[in-house]
């Protein structure tokens, strides 16, 4: 017995350690493109920051890494905690993206607003499932069906046609997001599914 729980505690603090490397690689990772449009403003005009730039990206990034480590700390599956990854790492190239050049047309054209509502079916729908699995993963699928729509609707509107890509960036860029908001919500159905019954597990 003595024996089991010593292999047991050595593999809980194995595991710790090992998630603790990941998570000061994350924040390092994090630390690193923060400083990536630092280097970019040396060697190209086209990247034109100020403080202000730098402030929201960082807020972003802190943001991501907060929200990912709560998750992290808060249930020890790995498929639940690489689906939030999955969507925190969405969510933040997509603002990023859309601040940076835009995905409809460039950063200045209003019809990117759009996106915003991507983002708020995501949140709403996790809100709504209470941040359990099966109702994640819907949530997930729906923003997927959001991010769609809102192609839709640009590519039937015309919006950001004056880009020379249009509408290939359009395509491309969707096809993107919608891939990692439905990979996202496949690893939160695949928890969902790991889970035992209610019933089962009330009566454990």
């Amino acid at each position: 017995m003595h024996g089991g729980k010593a292999m047991t505690g050595n593999t809980e603090n194995g595991g710790g350690r090992r998630w603790s490397r990941w998570r000061i690689a994350a924040w390092a990772a994090a630390a690193f493109t923060l400083l990536l449009p630092l280097f970019a403003m040396q060697v190209t005009d086209q990247v034109v920051w100020d403080v202000a730039d730098f402030a929201i990206f960082a807020a972003l990034l802190v943001g991501v890494g907060v929200t990912y480590e709560v998750a992290a700390r808060t249930t020890g599956n790995t498929a639940y905690r690489s689906a939030v990854g999955v969507a925190l790492a969405a969510a933040f190239v997509l603002v990023w993206v859309n601040g940076a050049v835009g995905v409809i047309g460039t950063e200045r054209d209003e019809a990117n607003l759009m996106y915003g509502g991507v983002l708020a079916v995501g949140i709403i729908g996790a809100i709504i499932a209470r941040f359990q699995p099966r109702g994640m993963a819907r949530a997930l699928f729906a923003t997927a069906l959001a991010q769609a729509f809102v192609a839709v609707v640009a590519l039937i509107a015309g919006f950001g046609s004056t880009a020379p890509t249009w509408p290939l960036d359009i395509l491309i860029l969707t096809g993107f997001f919608a891939a990692l908001w439905l990979i996202s919500a496949w690893l939160f159905r695949k928890t969902a599914h790991g889970q035992p019954p209610a019933r089962a597990a009330s009566n454990s």
